[in-house]
């Protein structure tokens, strides 16, 4: 049953707390119900910006390189019902400053056609596809996966047959919550396959990459030099940033983004 707007509303409230609700996933009993709840059978992926990736460091051109955002217009281009969300409910409960609150999740597959329409509206394959534009020229961060989350907040079932694309800042997102959830379920929204990233001699230490930049708080300053912990998803943000370029996105498959979908479409039907 779709979810009626005072549930979104109540939502909006709790979400500055976020952190502190994931904190009790650590719990064991607490963290299997959340786990049972709002997580089962999840794979969510962070798909690694276009501009910032190297594969094998062997391509050099890139009209030879498959780019992530392939994994995006697959889905978008496979799915019969695409659903635009009015607003980011992440960056309208925290006010966000820095990014477009009105450019909101993309859904893909039948389950949308639950959502509550005063939330957002069913789309053409065309406008699902510019709206990702709209997204990635925002400096957004794309997301895409099953999630369990999605389909009870919303209210819609099957939730094999909706598919989440988040376009994230690293201010708001959700997913920020990551390294406190239990490692369980933390583990299920992770990086693309076989990525990369490492701090070269290059690094002076400035700490540009600490200012806002990380979702997961995966980069620290030891010793005068970043270093990038297991925490990091992948998403390149820290590498698009960087004054010195000492940072390195690289993706050693070129069939990761292959393997992406490979993954996806065992989980959701967007058909």
């Amino acid at each position: 049953m779709a979810r009626p707007l005072w549930f979104v509303n109540l939502l909006e409230k709790t979400f500055p707390n976020i952190k502190l609700i994931a904190k009790l996933t650590r719990v064991p009993i607490v963290g299997k119900f959340f786990d049972f709840l709002l997580f089962k059978g999840d794979n969510i992926v962070y798909l690694t910006q276009d501009k910032i990736i190297s594969i094998n460091k062997e391509i050099e051109k890139e009209s030879d390189m498959v780019l992530p955002s392939k994994v995006l217009e697959y889905f978008i281009n496979k799915a019969k019902y695409h659903w635009i969300m009015n607003v980011c409910i992440c960056r309208e409960s925290m006010q966000c400053k820095d990014y477009p609150i009105n450019l909101g999740c993309l859904f893909l597959g039948e389950a949308v056609l639950g959502i509550n329409p005063q939330l957002g509206r069913l789309v053409t394959k065309e406008e699902a596809l510019d709206h990702i534009k709209k997204c990635k020229e925002a400096g957004l961060v794309h997301m895409i996966g099953r999630n369990r989350l999605d389909k009870q907040w919303l209210g819609v079932s099957p939730g094999l047959k909706l598919l989440s694309i988040c376009n994230c800042c690293p201010c708001c997102c959700l997913w920020r919550i990551a390294p406190v959830l239990a490692s369980k379920i933390g583990s299920k929204i992770h990086r693309m396959p076989r990525v990369s990233v490492k701090v070269t001699e290059r690094c002076i230490g400035c700490g540009t990459c600490l200012k806002g930049i990380c979702f997961v708080d995966a980069i620290h300053i030891i010793n005068n030099r970043a270093e990038i912990s297991e925490e990091c998803r992948g998403c390149g943000r820290c590498v698009e940033v960087c004054p010195q370029k000492a940072i390195e996105l690289t993706i050693n498959d070129e069939e990761f983004v292959e393997k992406t979908i490979k993954q996806i479409d065992k989980l959701v039907n967007v058909t």
